[in-house]
């Protein structure tokens, strides 16, 4: 994708469609029904349309992506891509709007729309494998208001977070943080083959699969 926000993928919609058509399709539509190449496509006011000559449904390039069923125009979703994956720090719906020219709502839809997308990598199995470390460590959130700084006092919850070297993460809210919890969610969330790392917290040591050693390898 083009890094110049003046490229005019960004601003216009002929543009933007034919951009998505070529890196999606790469010059060979295929329907986004039954995946079918026999399609044609639509002239007239059907502006990026085609039909299907096999299950003969219509379809066009945003059919089967996160852009299905959107009536943002495709131009201001391409920018919306390149705008959170330049961002370094993120980038906030209320930044998207003034950036888009789009209501809140709309840049509220399109911020969550994308980071489900890019969510769609993480493993749904455990985490770690054969020579792969994991870390895992808790910590607490909320408590009394002199320690908070918006200095409104809040209920004090623990979260456990359980983090794959050079991959992904989970974090797990916890009632208590007791070795029979902690157990639990690393059996269920971390592959047996795998090296646990902890602090030296007892909680680790009585709670993983296979006794670790504090704060140095051991086989989860």
């Amino acid at each position: 994708m083009a890094t110049n926000i003046t490229d005019p993928i960004f601003h216009d919609e002929a543009k933007a469609i034919a951009h998505i058509e070529a890196s999606r399709w790469n010059g060979e539509p295929h329907c986004g029904h039954c995946g079918s190449v026999r399609v044609r496509r639509l002239a007239g006011k059907m502006v990026g349309y085609f039909q299907c000559n096999d299950c003969r449904e219509k379809f066009t390039v945003r059919t089967g992506s996160i852009m299905e069923r959107s009536h943002v125009p495709l131009h201001k979703w391409l920018l919306a891509f390149h705008l959170m994956a330049a961002s370094k720090k993120g980038m906030s719906a209320k930044q998207m709007e003034r950036m888009l020219g789009v209501t809140y709502r709309t840049a509220w839809f399109l911020c969550h729309r994308i980071r489900e997308a890019m969510d769609g990598a993480a493993p749904t199995g455990p985490l770690g494998g054969h020579n792969e470390v994991v870390e895992a460590d808790e910590t607490y959130v909320g408590g009394k208001a002199k320690n908070r700084a918006t200095r409104k006092p809040a209920a004090k919850k623990a979260v456990v977070a359980l983090v794959q070297r050079d991959g992904h993460a989970r974090s797990f809210h916890v009632a208590r943080v007791t070795a029979k919890d902690v157990r639990a969610l690393i059996a269920t969330n971390v592959d047996r083959a795998s090296v646990l790392m902890t602090d030296e917290s007892p909680v680790y040591t009585v709670s993983a699969v296979l006794t670790p050693r504090r704060g140095r390898n051991s086989t989860a």
